[in-house]
């Protein structure tokens, strides 16, 4: 008997983090007996007078919206981070370790329309979106080490409010998936002298196995690595550093290559699809945080720091969608993914197709 990747269980190598996953595509033919999620309400409004991110609407910290017409960001009443946290001082024992962290949180409201989604919404105003990112990693960029941009999409994925929103956290610090990124990136980029994620750009270019949507600035893949069921990797075909690097005609791909994206994403179960999905680029160096964690140990006692070079990063996104078989059956990461390593019933190449195949044209509005 040989091997056969759709049959027979494997690992597959992360080359962007330096870990495993477990791939087990014979468990797809058993039968379904866990949890079942409600499926969500698919009728909203255009104004909700009781949603605390509609334009006019008070908002939970008691603040007050204004009339907003397009893209809004405030600072979240409820930050996470704040910019203004003392330093912890001396460990009282070396294995018990505390770092002082500044930064800031910020919520950020896609459109004023609480009926929408990213892929409802028409691409002047998801453009909108992607410049209000860009103009926010900029600003922000220039007090933190790492600017997150992300959003987490529907109920099962944490969201307690539909209004379409995304965050946007700053930090003085290199959180664990960008510190390892980088670490990855960094080493790739010295050993072949190109960026790795130009390098796995050009392979699935080549291959055309995983591929889902791509125009002339992006291209959208299930990465050969997936952890999640319809897991995207989103790269501009250029190498580009961070957000606000993108250009004019790259931004407005960006707009189209979303759009098509997330509606293959509804039309695959007809379902709003839940997702969080996050932006990396490259760190950023600054007078007020200068340093990340060295390389050999992810210490934050222990710094050094970091060149204003980062040629070895390429900006990219990563869609983790929980959706396995159906709108109310979900991936849990219990058991062995969370004592284990992580691991997946679907090969990225079953996923790619599934999703390649669905019509670009959002399910409702196809019905119009």
């Amino acid at each position: 008997m040989s091997f056969n990747p759709l049959d027979h269980p494997h690992r597959r190598f992360n080359p962007l983090t330096g870990e495993w996953v477990l791939v087990s595509p014979h468990r797809t033919k058993r039968p379904w007996q866990g949890q079942v999620e409600k499926t969500p309400p698919d009728k909203r409004p255009a104004y909700d007078p009781t949603c605390y991110l509609c334009p006019g609407n008070q908002r939970a910290g008691s603040a007050q919206n204004p009339a907003y017409s397009s893209t809004f960001v405030f600072t979240n009443d409820f930050a996470a981070v704040l910019p203004d946290t003392p330093e912890t001082g001396a460990p009282v024992h070396p294995l018990l370790q505390m770092q002082s962290v500044r930064g800031t949180s910020r919520v950020m409201c896609f459109s004023p329309r609480h009926d929408l989604t990213l892929p409802e919404m028409d691409l002047p105003d998801i453009r909108g979106v992607i410049d209000v990112w860009a103009e926010q990693v900029a600003e922000l960029g220039q007090t933190y080490r790492w600017v997150q941009v992300f959003e987490n999409k529907g109920a099962i994925m944490g969201c307690s409010n539909p209004h379409p929103h995304g965050q946007i956290w700053a930090l003085d610090a290199l959180p664990n998936e960008p510190f390892k990124e980088d670490q990855q990136q960094k080493a790739y980029y010295e050993r072949e002298k190109r960026p790795l994620l130009l390098d796995i750009l050009d392979l699935e270019l080549a291959q055309q196995e995983r591929i889902v949507v791509q125009n002339d600035h992006w291209l959208a893949v299930v990465p050969f690595w997936a952890i999640w069921p319809f897991e995207i990797l989103l790269l501009p075909r250029r190498h580009i550093l961070r957000l606000p690097d993108l250009v004019d005609a790259e931004r407005s791909a960006l707009a189209d290559i979303l759009k098509r994206l997330l509606s293959k994403y509804d039309n695959l179960f007809e379902t709003s699809f839940p997702y969080s999905m996050g932006w990396h680029g490259a760190p950023f160096t600054t007078a007020q945080t200068p340093t990340v964690s060295t390389p050999e140990r992810h210490d934050p006692a222990a710094t050094k720091p970091l060149g204003s070079k980062n040629d070895h990063w390429q900006l990219h996104a990563h869609f983790y969608p929980p959706l396995l078989r159906s709108a109310t059956v979900k991936k849990f990461m219990v058991g062995f993914e969370m004592l284990g390593e992580a691991q997946r019933d679907l090969t990225a190449e079953q996923a790619a197709a599934r999703l390649r195949d669905l019509p670009d044209i959002h399910y409702k509005q196809a019905e119009v």
